[in-house]
């Protein structure tokens, strides 16, 4: 793998040797021992810990509902529990030499691995809200949603692919053909659940990584295109087996939210209430009245709301602001990371987090249609949690590399 050296720290896609192959391959520790980016980690918990304050206070109510007013933290208790095993990973990441991913057997199996389990929830998946798209694994009330892990297969494999055509990109059969069908089976699958926001983040992550690694703007252009070609033919097929209604309410709610307002706009309705109803400084922390069973999904993808309501427009801007940052941050890991891969995979994974979050705050604002798309660090939901902040460790182990000498 010595394509994904460069000569030093600082330099990226600057491979060593360039245009011919060393004899023979340098050795990689398991392990990395530099310095990670304090400021990028401050940052990352800073946002786990407001989220788990705020999701708590989203769950509250609903808990003490479903446990008959018996326990109110049954959601937060299991969220601290995939934020400890979240945070396990994250140190583990943090130390595990990201250059390890850059094994093909692991980067493209891992794809395969994803494709089946998304297959899996088609066919045996549980179905909520009209919308299909988790695994039930018996024995422990866990709901396991595989999307999330294909969003990082999705960055690992890609960037493995940039790497070994770095050259070659600029081709159409090179740049955009491979991974244009790459995306076009996973997007047909999320269609088929239907994961709408999913599978736009996956896109949009996929395209960037693209567009970094070389591709011309033509050709983005016309994969756009065929894109966009694609995912209307698979909503027009999923209307007319299933009916219009789960399309038709997304978007008369984005459409005119008032419309319809104790029916099929309720949820976006009491989400602008929410956020109208914060004001400046917010009711104060805990003092939501939405939450009280008329927000639906309020702990989880419109945790946001809640939390305009309690902390008002200045805790809003805050959180916003540290997504920002933390964005800027992951950005600036990725530009000085020690070769093309960190560089890649530290670009896919914090524009995929930055993504979700302008999604999600999109939503709740009735800024976009609800795509039903989930809060980084503040909703609640296992698999994304510890995804998220394994990550997070990937991010911080390219930042270990870079403070290495070479």
């Amino acid at each position: 793998m010595a394509e994904y050296y460069s000569d030093s720290p600082g330099r990226t896609g600057v491979a060593r040797n360039a245009g011919a192959r060393p004899k023979h391959k340098p050795k990689i520790a398991l392990f990395s021992r530099g310095t990670m980016d304090l400021t990028f980690f401050l940052i990352v918990i800073t946002l786990l810990v407001i989220g788990i304050v705020m999701m708590f206070s989203a769950s509250y109510a609903k808990a003490l509902s479903e446990s008959g007013g018996t326990n109110g933290t049954s959601y937060a208790t299991k969220q601290i529990m995939m934020a400890a095993i979240g945070l396990v990973c994250l140190f583990f990441f943090s130390f595990f030499d990201y250059r390890h991913f850059a094994n093909p057997k692991i980067a493209i199996l891992f794809y395969i691995f994803c494709v089946g389990l998304l297959i899996a929830v088609l066919l045996a998946g549980y179905t909520e809200n009209g919308a299909t798209r988790w695994i039930v694994i018996p024995g422990i009330n866990f709901n396991f949603q595989p999307s999330e892990l294909m969003k990082f297969s999705i960055i690992i494999l890609f960037s493995y692919l940039i790497v070994q055509n770095y050259d070659r990109m600029k081709y159409f059969s090179v740049g955009i053909l491979p991974f244009g069908v790459l995306l076009a089976v996973v997007v047909v699958l999320l269609m088929m659940e239907p994961h709408l926001s999913c599978t736009l983040l996956i896109c949009i992550v996929g395209v960037v990584l693209m567009f970094v690694g070389g591709v011309r703007w033509k050709h983005i252009g016309i994969l756009a295109v065929i894109g966009v070609l694609g995912i209307a033919a698979i909503v027009l097929v999923k209307i007319k087996s299933d009916g219009f209604t789960y399309f038709e309410t997304r978007f008369q709610s984005w459409l005119d939210p008032f419309s319809d307002e104790k029916g099929g706009t309720w949820q976006t309705t009491q989400s602008l209430i929410a956020i109208g109803s914060g004001g400046l400084f917010g009711l104060g922390l805990g003092a939501s009245r939405q939450k009280f069973m008329y927000l639906p999904e309020s702990q989880n993808d419109f945790v946001f709301s809640i939390v305009c309501e309690e902390l008002g427009f200045i805790g809003a801007v805050t959180v916003i602001l540290l997504f920002s940052l933390l964005i800027l941050r992951g950005l600036y890991i990725a530009s000085k990371a020690k070769d093309k891969f960190g560089m890649l995979i530290a670009i896919g994974i914090t524009v995929q987090i930055g993504i979700q979050a302008f999604l999600n705050i999109a939503v709740v604002s009735n800024l976009i249609p609800n795509t039903g798309i989930s809060l980084p660090f503040f909703s609640y939901g296992g698999t994304a949690l510890v995804m998220q902040l394994a990550e997070m460790g990937i991010v911080l182990n390219v930042s270990r590399q870079a403070s290495m000498e070479t």
